[in-house]
C-alpha cells in the first residue's frame, strides 16, 4: 500500500509546527508539491486532507491550502456565559462592533423561534466580535419584549446579560443549543473577515428565565479557523 502521502503530511505538519510556515502563508499548490515529491497529484491531495483533518491548514477557494493558527480559542459549547466574560479569560485584544440596536416586527421564522404572537416585538441586537484585529464572530441576539422592555447601543457595546441581572434583576437560568456548518450568508460576508473560507459554525441559543421563560434566541457564527469547541461530559451513573 502506498504510505507516501504520510510521509508527505509528516513532513510538512513538522514545518509547520517548527514555524517554517506561518498561520495565513499559503502552501504551495497541489502542482508544485506533486513536482516537488515527484509523486501524483491523487497523493498530494490524500496529505493536504490530512492536515486539513488535524488543524494544519484550511483549505479556501480560490486561494489554495492557507495554514492555519495552531492556538485556537477554546470556545465553550455547554455553559451560559456572555462573550464578555469570555473575552475577559482570553488574553487577547478583543473589540465588539454593534451594527444594529432596534425593536422590530418578528418575521414569521422569529415567531417560530421564540414562541411569538402577533403583537410581540423584539429587540434584534447585531454584533460583530474582533479578535487580534480579525472579524470572526457575528453575533445576532432576538430578545422578547416582554421580558426585555429596553436596550440601547451602550449597554450592547459593554454586556447584555450585565445589564439584564444587574439591573433588570432578570433570573438567566438556560440555554438549549444546536451547532451546524452553513455556507455563509451575504450578511456573514458582509460583516466577517471570511477570507475566502466557504463556511461558518453556527451555534444556535434557546435561552431561558429560571420560571422556564423563552426569552433570547441567538445565532451566533464562526469563521471555522479560529475556534475549537469544547465540551465535558459525564457518563450517568
Amino acid at each position: 500500500m502506498n504510505k507516501k502521502y504520510l510521509v508527505i503530511y509528516n513532513e510538512i505538519a513538522k514545518q509547520i509546527d517548527e514555524k517554517l510556515w506561518e498561520p495565513d502563508q499559503l502552501l504551495p499548490s497541489e502542482h508544485e508539491l506533486k513536482e516537488q515529491y515527484n509523486t501524483s497529484r491523487e497523493t498530494i491531495r490524500k496529505a493536504l486532507n490530512l492536515l486539513s483533518q488535524n488543524g494544519y491548514i484550511q483549505k479556501v477557494r480560490g486561494k489554495g491550502s492557507v495554514v492555519i493558527p495552531r492556538n485556537k480559542y477554546d470556545f465553550p459549547v455547554s455553559g451560559l456565559v456572555s462573550f464578555k466574560e469570555l473575552a475577559e479569560k482570553m488574553n487577547n485584544q478583543t473589540k465588539t462592533i454593534v451594527h444594529d440596536v432596534s425593536l422590530i416586527k418578528p418575521n414569521s421564522y422569529l415567531k417560530q423561534q421564540l414562541q411569538l404572537n402577533s403583537k410581540d416585538q423584539v429587540w434584534q441586537v447585531i454584533r460583530v466580535r474582533d479578535l487580534d484585529g480579525g472579524k470572526v464572530i457575528l453575533d445576532k441576539d432576538f430578545f422578547n419584549e416582554r421580558y426585555v422592555p429596553f436596550l440601547s447601543k451602550e449597554i450592547c457595546q459593554d454586556s447584555i446579560y450585565a445589564y439584564l441581572e444587574g439591573e433588570m434583576n432578570l433570573s438567566i437560568s438556560f440555554a438549549k443549543k444546536e451547532i451546524t456548518v452553513d455556507e455563509p450568508t451575504e450578511e456573514d460576508q458582509q460583516l466577517l473577515d471570511l477570507d475566502g473560507f466557504h463556511n461558518v459554525v453556527v451555534i444556535k441559543n434557546y435561552v431561558y428565565l429560571d420560571d422556564a421563560s423563552l426569552f433570547q434566541y441567538t445565532e451566533s457564527r464562526h469563521r471555522p479557523d479560529r475556534f475549537r469547541f469544547v465540551d465535558f461530559a459525564r457518563r450517568q451513573q
